[in-house]
């Protein structure tokens, strides 16, 4: 498992699946939502849940556009033991071509389409947390979190975030270490904007290159070269973990 050990996975597990509990429990909350997309970053959040609050209590939700593929997210949900009448699927197709049609989005811009699909998403899920009495579940991980790789008020909206203290590469090693589908282990990371769109291919580098570069700046306080291509990333995007900016006394 690189440099995680089963002992080390175990206990990353176990402390998540307490501050789930813990969390419910303050909130007085026993319900919770979650997008599942198929990918690593939903499939273990799904499962640390699941194994939480067990899956009569979650309702995972899939948000396909169009006809994009989720038999990923299907599998995942199923590894888990939810039946097909436990999770709900929206194509979101309608609502977001509608907002991009009013706004006049062109189809060729795919980062303005990839922020209404993102925020469609966000919109559906915390309206079915309102009717259930429940918490949305967020899937975001350390690595995006300081590439500024999320949408605004989209896929970084939540009430409970129980992988965002993890790197993705720990997300990879603990997923790995519960045995999860291989097909969603092995698949390329990817926020599904467009077809083939690949995180790591948007990036030009890897996630492992971004982990090692990350740990240096944000856990141990060093400095590293200013051109290097995930320094330039955290800047050019480190706008998004300062706004709203606000009036201070």
């Amino acid at each position: 498992m690189n440099d995680m050990t089963h002992a080390i996975a175990q206990k990353h597990i176990d402390r998540i699946i307490l501050f789930i509990r813990n969390t419910f429990a303050q909130q007085k909350i026993n319900h919770a939502v979650i997008g599942v997309s198929g990918g690593i970053d939903s499939a273990l959040a799904l499962t640390l849940l699941t194994r939480a609050l067990g899956v009569e209590h979650i309702m995972p939700v899939l948000l396909p556009y169009a006809k994009q593929n989720m038999d990923d997210a299907k599998t995942v949900c199923v590894w888990n033991s939810f039946t097909p009448t436990q999770w709900k699927i929206i194509n979101i197709k309608k609502s977001v071509d509608g907002v991009c049609r009013d706004l006049r989005i062109p189809s060729s811009n795919t980062v303005r389409r990839g922020n209404v699909m993102a925020r469609v998403r966000m919109i559906v899920l915390f309206d079915l947390a309102k009717s259930l009495n429940a918490l949305v579940c967020g899937t975001e991980n350390k690595s995006e979190h300081y590439l500024g790789y999320f949408t605004r008020f989209g896929d970084a909206a939540s009430d409970i975030e129980p992988i965002a203290h993890l790197y993705k590469t720990q997300v990879q090693q603990i997923a790995q270490y519960l045995g999860l589908p291989h097909q969603i282990l092995a698949k390329h990371p990817s926020a599904g904007l467009w077809n083939g769109q690949t995180d790591e291919q948007e990036f030009g580098f890897t996630y492992e290159e971004a982990d090692t570069i990350l740990k240096e700046v944000v856990d141990r306080k060093k400095t590293v070269p200013c051109e290097h291509p995930v320094v330039l990333r955290m800047k050019n995007q480190e706008f998004k973990l300062k706004v709203p900016y606000t009036l201070q006394k």
